[in-house]
């Protein structure tokens, strides 16, 4: 008698209708876990954003051979190179045009004679700091050519920052015709 009272409560029990049987489906549980999660990074607060500083304003000036010479990158000096009288800060170059680099005799000098001549030498640079700048005399049409391409390639990546002008012509303003 005990099986046919327990098949009557059993049968007495609501059954859950079809509907709520597929509504309760492991897949159905993954996708609301899912949109759960969606929908917290969508509303999650997120940290501010911080821009990087901006670098300080680079001041147009004018230098001599003696006054660029510190400009080399070394004690944590910006790095800024002279090519035909226009002085580019080349910092951003630091593994080239920096210390350790292969263009390091470069820096904080006037390189216009050793680009045009493709050559990193130290023969390239001026020895004579209180002399007169370099003129490029003797350099050839094609040197001359390099040369440009150098400048237009500087141009195009570094801002000139100031012009080289020889010891004693600081406040000398050049008048171009």
């Amino acid at each position: 008698m005990d099986y046919v009272e327990n098949r009557m409560a059993q049968a007495a029990k609501p059954t859950p209708s079809p509907e709520v049987q597929t509504l309760a489906t492991p897949i159905n549980f993954i996708l609301l876990s899912l949109f759960l999660l969606i929908l917290y990074y969508q509303i999650r607060p997120k940290p501010k954003v911080v821009l990087p500083a901006a670098p300080p304003p680079v001041v147009f000036k004018t230098f001599t051979p003696p006054t660029l010479l510190p400009y080399s990158g070394e004690n944590n000096m910006p790095v800024y190179l002279a090519v035909r009288g226009r002085v580019f800060d080349v910092t951003s170059g630091r593994n080239f045009y920096g210390p350790g680099g292969p263009y390091a005799n470069f820096a904080g000098r006037d390189a216009s004679r050793g680009l045009a001549c493709g050559s990193f030498d130290e023969e390239m640079l001026t020895k004579d700091l209180q002399g007169p700048l370099d003129k490029l005399e003797g350099l050839g049409p094609d040197e001359m050519e390099a040369l440009k391409g150098w400048e237009e390639r500087f141009e195009e990546k570094y801002l000139v920052v100031g012009k080289l002008v020889a010891v004693g012509d600081e406040g000398k303003d050049e008048v171009k015709a």
